[in-house]
């Protein structure tokens, strides 16, 4: 059972749910699709893996609707069996235990390249992660109001920012318009669902809500606004870049705002300032994970959740430090995008039809 005080509102859930799919997609998106697709078409391939992805929502929601006051980790032994059941909340704690880890490495790479050269790697990470645990010992309200404080001003200065390279913007490098045919669309419909792998922090966000009942008004806008997001960025990539130009570039992005200048304006490095606002992102995607992960393990082995988040901190500093390079980075986001897929698309459509079969079995056998 969640205590009153520990409720969040449904706008705090959607810009939660927001907050954690826009981290890192924004800065690498137009690079991985355009690497799948290969034609301009990117931009059609993303409106399907949203739609992917919104369905996939809409059936966590179903699935976690017949367990109103319940986490997945709760009610997921009651559906197949608490040894099957205790499995599979334990992937899914590991899921976001791996979130976290990749989310501290992503920011770490960046701050590195772009912002703080030859800063050791432990002073940058241990900072994020010290700050974050500190904000998670509250609960989940200090993390909606976080949210509530950081998202807006991303909103605002992403679209600034974003739209100050207008001046290089050339609308025939997003043509001609399924110039390949369908084919090469399908095959980036993947990828782009895969971005909005996250979606699965509706599987314990849910009892936190004030209205539950409002949990499918929170999956559709929670998907809906990062795909506008993700739109405008691979559209303006593209059309400033060429799709040559994107497939060429480790953060696609960021190099778009340092292709141009706009002179008499205070600031001449348009990706510093959009750097600095999406370190916050990665914090918020971070904290969320981090949360996530200490919750389904707390509630797995029925333990008080602040020693396990405690004991979590140095368990996410050797993720972060696994992956080698940035490849070995980027190979580690697509494993985690594969596990979101099952964890959030197939899992949660099985889940339901076992318990849908079950509770018509219990009506059935009370009616006899």
């Amino acid at each position: 059972m969640i205590r009153p005080p520990d409720r969040i509102t449904t706008s705090q859930t959607i810009i939660i749910v927001t907050s954690f799919l826009i981290a890192t997609g924004i800065l690498t998106l137009p690079r991985t699709s355009v690497a799948e697709v290969k034609t301009p078409d990117v931009w059609i391939a993303l409106l399907l893996g949203g739609l992917v992805a919104l369905t996939a929502g809409i059936i966590m929601v179903a699935l976690s609707l017949q367990y109103p006051e319940q986490t997945f980790y709760q009610y997921c032994g009651e559906i197949v069996g608490k040894p099957i059941g205790g499995l599979l909340s334990l992937f899914l704690s590991l899921y976001f235990l791996a979130h976290a880890g990749f989310q501290v490495r992503a920011m770490l790479e960046i701050t590195k390249f772009f912002l703080l050269q030859g800063t050791p790697d432990w002073a940058i990470t241990m900072i994020f992660l010290w700050v974050g645990l500190y904000l998670i010992t509250g609960g989940i309200n200090p993390i909606a109001r976080m949210c509530d404080i950081i998202l807006p001003s991303t909103v605002f200065l992403f679209l600034l920012v974003i739209f100050m390279s207008i001046g290089i913007f050339d609308g025939d490098n997003l043509r001609p318009v399924l110039g390949k045919g369908i084919l090469p669309v399908l095959k980036g419909v993947k990828v782009t669902a895969l971005s909005f792998s996250g979606i699965e922090v509706m599987l314990f966000l849910l009892p936190f809500m004030k209205h539950p009942d409002r949990a499918i008004k929170v999956v559709t806008m929670g998907i809906v606004l990062p795909l506008l997001f993700y739109m405008i960025t691979v559209v303006m990539v593209i059309g400033g870049l060429s799709i040559d130009g994107v497939v060429a570039r480790t953060w696609p992005t960021i190099d778009l705002l340092r292709s141009f200048e706009i002179p008499g304006l205070i600031f001449e490095r348009f990706e510093s300032l959009l750097l600095v606002i999406w370190i916050t992102q990665f914090f918020t995607t971070f904290v969320i994970s981090y949360y996530g992960a200490a919750l389904g393990l707390s509630q797995l082995f029925q333990k008080n959740i602040q020693p396990v988040m405690f004991g979590l901190l140095p368990v996410i500093y050797l993720i972060s430090a696994a992956p080698n390079n940035i490849n070995g980075l980027f190979e580690f986001g697509d494993f985690i995008g594969n596990c979101g897929f099952y964890l959030g698309g197939l899992l949660p459509l099985l889940l339901l039809a076992i318990s849908k079969i079950r509770r018509k079995t219990k009506i059935k056998r009370r009616a006899g």
